[in-house]
């Protein structure tokens, strides 16, 4: 037996260290390529949940209420962090902006229910109501609404919207009787002069958060006094026309001294809603609901436009119907967002699961070096047992035997640094007894035995001839 042949391969040490310091560097070069991949994954999610919409808003005058309103809740949206972002359109009138809503170029819009409705509009929010008054002169009552036709009638409103709306509730035709009966107010005029001038009634139509601040209807009713008549036929009106609402003039809104009316008064009024696209997302009109009734406060106007905010009417007969992500929100019944993306977490899931068993893939067939099996060790054990025969001596037997034993402790240093794999454990476990069992027979063979001086002598000629 050659000493070659006996010593240990001093290269499988360093081998090993190498393979061991390779696959720590691996092993942290991917743990950092797997952080940047999940906050990479996580920025990704939120920019996709958080990604902004920006909705078209169609108001009327530049400095009107629905373009003041739309403004506060623009900057309510941004300073809320929301995904939503407003892009404020003004028009002339609110007749055109509802023409430019009606023609699908904005989302969202404010009408009084008066107007023409848009079939698409869907309501979010009552944003005011506007309350009818009808006043006489002195303590002269009307006692119905068909005594108030007979009546010379003086309308102050913002607009002659509000002449025509007159008109139609009292059913008078669209002629010049009726004209010449039904007049608008000229601007900024008094109840008295308007009585002076000959009319039997004034109908006052306005926001009921305005009239409650105007002081006008105090001081009159101090120095010349006025009568607010109920209209008694108010319910039969709101069934007989949608558009109206039933109102109360509760006990001393218009003036607390004199109180005025000194007793809850029925009336009728039109109602101010924020619209929305029917094609707009549920989530995207949930959103924007919640945002609208958490924060009322900060929607109202100086001047109590939008100050009592109230929730869209839900019920499928409403003159205009609520939108449904509107209608969940208020109804409660808004999905939390586990109910809303679990389909999609679940799905990400197991597509990130897919992924990221190709990414260990490739990582174990590409960047790491590949562990030795232990049923390779085997051939290094058989081959101790082939060079056994030609152990003559006990220190022969002695090398073959911590060569042997090297192996050994290379394999379970490996199996625990992860340098040797354990396939093929039960191989190598079988060849490593068989080889020991060899080589402890052999050694008593030797005991028994001892090798001859002429053996010897033979063993090192036959070594110097090669």
């Amino acid at each position: 037996m050659s000493a070659e042949a006996q010593t240990p391969d001093p290269e499988m040490g360093p081998r090993r260290s190498r393979v061991v310091k390779s696959n720590r560097t691996q092993i942290i070069i991917f743990s950092i390529l797997t952080l940047i991949l999940t906050a990479a994954t996580v920025w990704g999610g939120r920019v996709w949940l958080r990604n902004s919409e920006t909705l078209v808003f169609a108001v009327g005058e530049a400095n009107g209420p629905e373009a003041r309103f739309a403004a506060r809740l623009a900057a309510l949206l941004k300073n809320n962090s929301s995904r939503l972002r407003l892009k404020i359109v003004p028009n002339g009138d609110n007749a055109k902006a509802l023409a430019q809503f009606d023609r699908k170029e904005a989302n969202l819009a404010i009408l009084r229910t008066d107007a023409k409705i848009p079939a698409r509009a869907r309501a979010i929010a009552i944003l005011e109501h506007d309350v009818v008054l009808v006043l006489t002169p002195g303590g002269r009552k009307i006692k119905s609404v068909a005594d108030l036709r007979k009546k010379k009638i003086a309308v102050l409103a913002d607009g002659e919207n509000s002449v025509a709306f007159v008109r139609t509730v009292l059913e008078l035709s669209d002629n010049a009787d009726a004209a010449s009966r039904v007049q608008m107010a000229p601007p900024n005029t008094t109840f008295d002069k308007l009585f002076a001038s000959g009319f039997g009634a004034v109908i006052a139509i306005a926001h009921a958060s305005k009239m409650m601040k105007d002081k006008s209807y105090e001081q009159y009713a101090k120095h010349g006094g006025f009568t607010l008549n109920a209209i008694d036929a108010a319910k039969a009106l709101a069934r007989k026309y949608p558009a109206l609402s039933e109102e109360t003039v509760a006990t001393g809104m218009l003036s607390s001294s004199p109180a005025v009316p000194d007793d809850d008064v029925d009336t009728i009024g039109l109602e101010w809603l924020l619209v929305a696209q029917s094609r707009l997302s549920t989530t995207t009109a949930g959103d924007l609901a919640r945002i609208i009734y958490e924060n009322k406060a900060e929607l109202a106007l100086d001047d109590g436009f939008a100050s009592k905010i109230e929730p869209a009417e839900t019920d499928k007969d409403a003159f205009v119907v609520a939108h449904q992500g509107a209608a969940e929100y208020i109804n409660d019944d808004t999905k939390s967002f586990m109910d809303r993306y679990s389909d999609v977490m679940y799905l990400g899931a197991a597509a990130l699961s897919v992924i990221g068993s190709i990414f260990a893939g490739i990582y174990t067939k590409v960047t790491r070096v590949a562990p030795e099996k232990a049923g390779e060790l085997a051939t290094a054990i058989l081959d101790i047992g082939e060079r056994m025969e030609y152990a003559k001596t006990l220190d022969a037997l002695d090398e073959l035997q911590d060569e042997l034993e090297g192996i050994l402790r290379g394999a379970v240093i490996g199996l625990r640094d992860g340098t040797i794999s354990s396939d093929g454990l039960d191989t190598f476990k079988l060849g490593y007894e068989f080889v020991r069992d060899e080589i402890s027979m052999r050694r008593d063979h030797l005991k028994r035995h001892p090798p001859s001086q002429d053996d010897n002598v033979v063993a090192v000629k036959t070594a110097q001839s090669a």
